[in-house]
């Protein structure tokens, strides 16, 4: 168990970077959502630490090594294995159509895309898609709580991070592959995510007054993004100076 909750602390990190790299924005959120700040900002301290003195320099090493075209298949050959994921979190959200076009996507990523490789499905109609557990709670209108940074997971919430452990669950990867496996594919990952967004994290950090506070504006607009108009009208709770 101790090694499924750090594979899954591993995969959390790196897909909370690739999705805030293109919401790092303004710091335009007002504080009253995070009424722990100083625990978080310590949290947010040791997790930078961890990336600057390990997974970027190795990520910099395979950027160096890795064209911009191999980087992106590896992409897409994870994220077509988050076909359960996305599945079950849409059937769950009572949305069969979407749950039709994960199975169709898949279906073609898998064979015409090389085992997920490449992607043309994005250009038959069928583009990507991010589904998790917390969205799922969330169309259950289970509240987000406020924001959290975790060790080595970073920017979440109570939700999310209850989302975190079903996610997991939901891969089925875990109950047929073998941890050695599980633990090489977390690493590669992790390190080719993390070559995808060098330039957006450094401008990032050269560009905000604040990138605590940078960081944590991108992941509420992103989580709101990812939720659309199904964003509980509660969440205002605890994002009162959201704007959109």
């Amino acid at each position: 168990m101790r090694r499924m909750a750090v594979m899954m602390c591993l995969l959390a990190t790196v897909l909370a970077g690739a999705a805030l790299a293109d919401e790092l924005a303004p710091e335009r959120v007002a504080s009253e959502h995070d009424p722990i700040e100083g625990f978080n900002r310590k949290i947010f301290w040791f997790n930078d630490k961890v990336d600057v003195y390990v997974l970027e320099p190795v990520a910099k090493g395979w950027d160096f090594v890795a064209p911009r075209r191999v980087q992106t298949s590896v992409s897409n050959f994870f994220g077509n294995l988050r076909f359960p994921i996305n599945t079950i979190n849409d059937v769950l959200q009572l949305k069969p159509i979407d749950a039709g076009k994960d199975v169709g996507r898949f279906a073609v990523n898998t064979t015409v895309g090389v085992l997920g490789f490449f992607d043309p499905a994005a250009d038959w109609g069928m583009p990507p898609r991010e589904q998790d557990f917390g969205q799922t709670l969330a169309h259950w209108r289970v509240p987000s709580g406020p924001y959290l940074v975790l060790p080595f997971v970073g920017p979440s919430n109570p939700r999310d991070a209850v989302g975190f452990g079903a996610d997991y669950a939901f891969s089925v990867a875990p109950f047929f592959v073998d941890q050695i496996y599980l633990w090489g594919a977390f690493v590669v990952r992790a390190v080719n995510d993390r070559a995808l967004i060098l330039k957006e994290v450094e401008d990032a950090k050269h560009g905000s007054l604040d990138y605590y506070v940078a960081v944590r504006n991108a992941y509420v607009q992103h989580r709101r993004k990812l939720m659309g108009a199904e964003a509980p009208a509660h969440e205002d709770i605890y994002y009162p100076q959201l704007e959109e």
